[in-house]
């Protein structure tokens, strides 16, 4: 192998375009990465909120490479010594069940539609979900469906049957979707890729209350805000709310995929021999990763950083706004926050870009910002000169265009 390949046209020849990337990124460190011209970018995406401790975090690197070196992969047909430590440090900062492991966000919510089924099958043959609209809970067939949103359902129907939409942060809306077959409702406390929305606490609080009422599970699909990502371990612990499963992945890892469901006790042991099962699910190398993620976070006092530098963030970006009347608002929660247009955010995307700050447009009109949580009151404020900047260059250009 050359190392003097051109790398995008190995790309476009090789990897199926499933996205459309434009950056060579070739190293990374804490909050910053680095391109194949050696250029220095503040890394506010975090591989779509994966890195919240870092990139290269020297803990997550040496807790892989030592693992490496001992044990990857026995299967689980055998115990491993990290699996049942990793499972602990979950429940015990969540719902005092037990961990089901997988590989990633969609497989941890194809396990909690696979739990919703079979503890609905002798409740009546219970099978449905209620989901939300604009949510996203992956792209596997049932997961895609799940999602509620028909830009990424297009092209694969017919659909699995076993999906019911509602209007998220109404709470009626959610009652009316639930009849005698709804086995759960699957909800995240904060919708992502939707655009950065958080629930609402007296939409959450009367989602356990309905959900209760009607005999129904409660699932938070924590993936994107799990892992201290909004000042909590978990997002739903923002709210009067305990659900019965979560959904994990992205960070849990810190860069080593992996994925993860727990929940109750009560329905700790739903799933039996031969009822679900994952070939690399909570390998020793994985469980390695996992355990020093959460060190690191315990350690280091993140979740608190989170909260402390999501405040001024936030802060800094409702000043912004204030200035540009295409900025409608800020919304979000920890470091979990998009800054909101009125058009299309794609083009100040590029431009922040290409003044040194990653971040990612979603749900067309959000700007998202997912910061590792190790980020320092000086990245924070050199990535508000760069969006400040990037605004004031994007209201000329719009002036100019008119």
């Amino acid at each position: 192998m050359s190392g003097d390949e051109n790398i995008v046209e190995l790309h476009r020849r090789y990897v199926m375009p499933t996205y459309s990337p434009d950056l060579v990124l070739v190293r990374g460190k804490g909050v910053r990465v680095w391109d194949q011209e050696g250029r220095e970018y503040l890394d506010f995406l975090a591989g779509i909120g994966v890195l919240n401790v870092g990139h290269c975090h020297p803990r997550v690197v040496a807790a892989v490479g030592n693992q490496a070196a001992k044990l990857m992969h026995v299967s689980n047909l055998y115990y491993n010594e990290n699996q049942p430590r990793l499972a602990r440090e979950l429940v015990e900062r969540s719902l005092g069940g037990k961990c089901f492991f997988c590989n990633s966000g969609a497989e941890a919510n194809e396990a909690l539609i696979k739990l919703a089924r079979l503890w609905g099958k002798d409740r009546g043959g219970r099978y449905r979900i209620v989901t939300m609209r604009n949510s996203f809970h992956g792209r596997t067939l049932a997961t895609l469906t799940a999602t509620g949103q028909e830009k990424v359902q297009k092209g694969f129907e017919p659909l699995p049957d076993g999906f019911t939409y509602a209007d998220f942060n109404d709470l009626e809306s959610v009652r009316s979707a639930i009849d005698d077959r709804t086995a759960a409702v699957l909800v995240e406390s904060v919708q992502g890729e939707g655009g950065v929305v958080p629930a609402t606490p007296e939409f959450m609080a009367g989602l356990r209350r309905v959900c209760d009422q009607e005999g129904v599970l409660l699932f938070c699909d924590e993936v994107q805000s799990g892992m201290g990502r909004t000042g909590k371990w978990f997002g739903y612990q923002h709210y009067d709310c305990i659900p019965d499963a979560i959904a994990l992945a992205k960070a849990l890892g810190g860069g080593f995929p992996m994925g993860a469901i727990v929940t109750s006790s009560a329905l700790a042991d739903v799933f039996q021999p031969g009822n679900h099962a994952s070939t690399f699910g909570g390998t020793p190398l994985a469980c390695a990763a996992g355990l020093a993620v959460i060190g690191v976070i315990e350690d280091e006092g993140l979740l608190d950083n989170a909260r402390r530098m999501g405040t001024k963030f936030r802060a800094g970006l409702e000043e912004i706004a204030s200035r540009h009347e295409f900025v409608t608002g800020i919304r979000g929660l920890g470091l979990m926050l998009a800054m909101v247009f009125d058009r299309p955010a794609k083009d100040v995307e590029i431009i922040m870009r290409r003044k040194g700050l990653l971040a990612l447009a979603t749900g067309k009109t959000a700007l998202r910002f997912l910061p590792p949580l190790v980020v320092d009151e000086d990245d924070v404020a050199r990535a508000l000169e760069i969006i400040a900047d990037s605004c004031r260059e994007f209201a000329q250009i719009e002036k100019r265009v008119s």
